[in-house]
């Protein structure tokens, strides 16, 4: 093992404070990233984590390396993407996180297209609507679909998305249609939410006359799914927030009506999140480029 496969698993290890996590991220053995780590020890005479039985913590010359380290591979890595600019065979794996709902209709279809066009790089897909860390999952990617907050991250936008809260004709038929986020409340609507844990949509955020409010929504079903929301939003179980393209069909054909439409929900963005350092990346760009291009075609007007 290489003194440079030393230093890309201690700023795992660095990153996400566990031997084993950091061993998961880099496809080998806890054995084998605890091994590197102590090379790395011995190479530099000092010890660079303080371990304790539940997590690693660096030392202050754990974290002082750490500053060089990140400088070190940040630069090996924007020369191979130099290299590979010119050879034109952009290579290795690619990690990739998006929700279910839009990974599944969007990146998921297209990841075989992608692979056949660029052969030497591997698109390693993970689906979750929980929020995710890009820097500690060792993401190199993320598609997002929401409201961005302060980051250092960057987005690459595709698309503005509208949404609306939703029923089945049938729930409305049972419970009638609310006309604004206040009637939503007040009437003890059954509402369908998206929750997992650190979720922030405990409370629905509606435009009203007086700017932006907070709703307190309650119903008897949730999940960390949201086609699932979606499901049980056209079995009649209650009322649902989406995004207009994600339902689009369902409005058309009459299975689900728009409701509160006095006070819609605060429209959301779809892009691609990812590290600014992430586009000195060719298979990033590549991959970006790639698939904003297909999403945007297929999101409707």
């Amino acid at each position: 093992m290489s003194y440079l496969d030393n230093i890309r698993t201690f700023t795992r290890v660095y990153d996400l404070g566990s031997m084993s996590a950091a061993a998961r991220d880099q496809r080998i053995s806890a054995a084998v990233a605890s091994s590197r780590i102590a090379q790395l020890e011995s190479h530099l005479g000092v010890r660079l984590f303080q371990r304790t039985t539940r997590r690693l913590r660096p030392t202050e010359q754990g974290r002082l390396f750490y500053e060089g380290a990140l400088k070190v591979i940040e630069a090996l890595d924007a020369a191979e993407g130099a290299v590979t600019q010119i050879t034109g065979t952009p290579r290795g794996a690619l990690f990739v996180a998006a929700p279910l709902g839009v990974g599944r209709r969007f990146i998921a279809p297209a990841v075989p297209e992608f692979k056949a066009a660029y052969p030497e790089i591997d698109v390693r897909l993970r689906l979750s609507d929980r929020k995710i860390d890009l820097t500690a999952e060792g993401l190199d990617i993320a598609l997002f679909l929401g409201v961005p907050e302060d980051s250092t991250l960057k987005l690459k936008k595709i698309a503005d998305c509208p949404r609306l809260l939703c029923a089945a004709p049938e729930y409305i038929a049972r419970h009638g249609a609310p006309a604004d986020g206040a009637a939503l409340v007040a009437d003890g609507h059954a509402c369908l939410n998206l929750r997992f844990p650190g979720a922030p949509e405990f409370r629905w955020t509606l435009q009203t006359p007086d700017g932006p409010k907070r709703f307190d929504v309650t119903g008897p079903f949730e999940s960390d799914d949201g086609d699932v929301l979606t499901e049980w939003a056209l079995a009649g179980h209650g009322i649902v927030l989406k995004p207009i393209f994600e339902v689009a069909t369902y409005l058309e054909e009459g299975r689900l009506l728009p409701v509160a439409e006095a006070t819609p929900p605060l429209p959301v963005q779809l892009g691609f999140l990812y590290a600014h350092r992430r586009l000195q990346d060719p298979k990033a760009r590549l991959f970006i480029d790639f698939m904003a291009e297909r999403i945007a075609a297929q999101l409707p007007r």
